[in-house]
C-alpha cells in the first residue's frame, strides 16, 4: 500500500460489517482452542482415556478443516489465503507500521501460521493414535509395525506436542495480543467471534457457502478416526 493510498484510507468512513469468516470456521477455531486446553489438561491429570476421547476429536476435526479448505467459503479456502513464503516475510517486515485494517481472511503470514497448526495437529493426534493402540495392543498394524518405529512414533508424539504448545503460545502472546492489538491497531478477536469485520466499500465481500453443507466434511472426518482407531 502506498502513501496515496494510505491517505485516501485515513479519510474515509470505517465502512461497512463484512461476514469474513464463516461458522464452520469460527466453531473450528474455538473447538481446538477447547480442545487442545483438555488434551493438557487431561495429560497432567492422567486421565488417559478422556485424552485419548479428545485427540480423536481433535483428528476429526482436523480432517474436517482440511477437506473445508477445498470445498468452503472464499476465506476458508487454501487457494485464496497460502501466499509465497516472500509474500509471507514482506508482511511480518511491515508488521509495525500502522495502517487501515483491510485484509479479508487471513493474511500472508497468518496463512502459513494456519499450515503449521493443522500439519503438528496432524501429526500429534495421528501418533497419538497410533500410540494408545499399541499400548493397548489393538489393531492389525500393533503386531506388524517393528519396535523401533513404534518407539519413534512414540517419541515424536511428545516432541510435536511440545512444538504445538509453544507454536499456540507464540500465537497468542506475540501475534493476537503484543503486535496486532498494540503495534498495528487491528483487533483480530472480533471477527473470529462474530465472524464480521469492518470493510470499506471498495472492499469485496468474501463469498461464503452454506454452513450445512460443513455436515458433510466433518461427517467424513468422523467416519476416517471411526476407521483409522480400528485399524492402527
Amino acid at each position: 500500500m502506498d502513501a496515496d493510498e494510505l491517505a485516501t484510507l485515513q479519510t474515509q468512513p470505517a465502512g461497512r460489517p463484512v461476514l469474513v469468516w464463516d461458522a464452520p470456521v469460527r466453531l473450528f477455531h474455538w473447538l481446538v482452542v477447547v480442545l487442545v486446553t483438555a488434551a493438557y489438561v487431561t495429560l497432567k491429570l492422567n486421565w488417559n482415556d478422556w485424552h485419548v476421547r479428545v485427540g480423536e476429536s481433535l483428528l476429526a476435526l482436523v480432517i474436517f478443516r482440511l477437506l473445508w479448505g477445498f470445498v468452503g467459503s472464499e476465506t476458508a479456502r487454501f487457494r485464496n489465503f497460502v501466499a509465497s513464503p516472500a509474500a509471507a516475510l514482506r508482511h511480518l517486515r511491515q508488521l509495525f507500521r500502522r495502517e487501515p485494517d483491510v485484509q479479508v481472511g487471513h493474511n500472508a503470514a497468518g496463512g502459513w501460521m494456519v499450515l503449521l497448526f493443522l500439519a503438528l495437529l496432524l501429526v500429534e493426534t495421528l501418533s497419538g493414535l497410533y500410540g494408545n493402540n499399541d499400548i493397548a495392543d489393538e489393531g492389525p498394524l500393533s503386531e506388524v509395525i517393528p519396535s523401533w518405529l513404534a518407539n519413534t512414533i512414540s517419541t515424536m508424539h511428545g516432541l510435536v506436542w511440545d512444538v504445538l504448545l509453544a507454536a499456540v503460545t507464540l500465537h497468542v502472546h506475540v501475534h493476537v495480543i503484543a503486535l496486532y492489538a498494540i503495534a498495528k491497531g487491528h483487533n483480530l478477536l472480533r471477527p473470529m467471534l462474530t465472524g464480521y469485520k469492518l470493510l470499506p466499500s471498495f472492499v469485496d465481500a468474501p463469498r461464503q457457502t452454506p454452513a450445512l453443507l460443513a455436515l458433510l466434511p466433518l461427517g467424513v472426518g468422523a467416519t476416517a478416526v471411526m476407521l483409522l482407531a480400528a485399524f492402527l
